[in-house]
């Protein structure tokens, strides 16, 4: 007797949301105060603006001499209370976007492509309200003790501005831009590259092959989807004149910013999103993989459980095998006998 669909279905989502979480919750940890380096940047208007930085390494001065040390790590909790569903979704939305898409004839580039892009647009609804947030508490240039907590600012946006497109889920098409252009860059990249890259059998060299991949997939995605996350930050972030609302809409506020500031302003803060995003896309898509593969091998939760009957001796065995969801348990596995 064979193991009923919706278990397997169930133990393998399951390996999938717990890699995804644990890829985001590392990644976040790792590279926040460079998330909060780009967000100051974005939210700059010009070089006239008294609060502007003159480079990324005067922008690590002043925060590190103004607000100390744990200004870096404004706006963490909002990422790392939204990092394990988020990316949970972003790897679990990914795996049965490209299942489904395995029904259609579509060349494999293009699956991972078009599966990375749902995934990205799903992932985007579960986060906007924490980035709402998190720019918020990133755009307070306070010390890091005089600042609101997050709990506390995310009260006061709801009662001041409420749930809606302008209250904690503005800017919800420039979040929709920016994860969906990310994810089909990033997955399509990654997947496609790799599997035309030999595997290397040595544990080292493998490593660093995925690692170079994640980092260029990371890379080029975050340099293509920038200008949505320029938007984004400056329709999330405080409006030039307090009480008048300048940014509104995702293709508005970038057409503003190209108009008034030139085509330059539209890729503000990408170096420090691509020293985040480009590592930390390498670093989120390895300890997926590597979490996904312990669970696999090492978790008995997830090692299914298959009986089978034997006719000669008329009664039943259990055996215990480390399969998948995909690959189904057949008949005559020596593993099995």
């Amino acid at each position: 007797m064979s193991a009923k669909p919706e278990v397997g279905f169930v133990k393998e989502a399951s390996r999938q949301i717990l890699a995804g979480g644990s890829a985001g919750l590392v990644e976040i940890c790792l590279m926040h105060p460079l998330d909060v380096v780009k967000t100051r940047f974005q939210i700059q208007r010009c070089a006239t603006d008294p609060n502007s930085y003159k480079s990324l390494g005067d922008s690590f001065r002043t925060i590190f001499r103004i607000e100390g040390l744990f200004g870096f790590y404004k706006g963490i909790l909002p990422p790392i209370l939204a990092e394990t569903p988020k990316r949970a979704v972003k790897f679990f939305t990914f795996e049965q976007y490209k299942k489904l898409l395995g029904y259609v004839s579509l060349s494999p580039a293009l699956t991972f492509a078009i599966a990375g892009l749902g995934s990205g647009l799903t992932e985007a609804i579960v986060v906007n309200p924490f980035e709402v947030v998190k720019v918020g508490l990133q755009a307070n240039r306070n010390k890091f003790t005089e600042q609101p907590s997050t709990m506390s600012y995310a009260r006061h946006i709801i009662k001041k501005e409420g749930l809606g497109l302008q209250g904690l889920n503005k800017g919800f098409t420039a979040t929709l831009g920016r994860h969906g252009v990310f994810n089909m860059v990033y997955f399509g990249f990654y997947y496609n590259v790799k599997n035309i890259v030999p595997v290397n059998k040595d544990p080292t060299l493998e490593f660093l092959r995925k690692f170079g991949i994640g980092l260029l997939s990371g890379t080029i995605a975050s340099v293509i989807n920038i200008p949505f996350d320029v938007a984004k930050s400056r329709i999330q972030g405080p409006q030039p004149v307090p009480g008048e609302i300048k940014y509104r809409t995702c293709f508005k506020t970038m057409a503003t910013v190209y108009q008034e500031e030139g085509i330059l302003a539209l890729y503000k803060g990408l170096l420090p999103k691509i020293m985040r995003l480009g590592p930390g896309g390498a670093v989120m898509l390895l300890v997926y993989e590597y979490t996904y593969s312990w669970l696999q091998e090492n978790c008995p939760i997830f090692n299914k459980r298959v009986t089978k009957s034997r006719k000669k001796k008329k009664k039943k065995t259990r055996c215990v095998c480390r399969t998948t969801a995909s690959y189904p348990l057949q008949t005559g596995n020596s593993r099995c006998q």
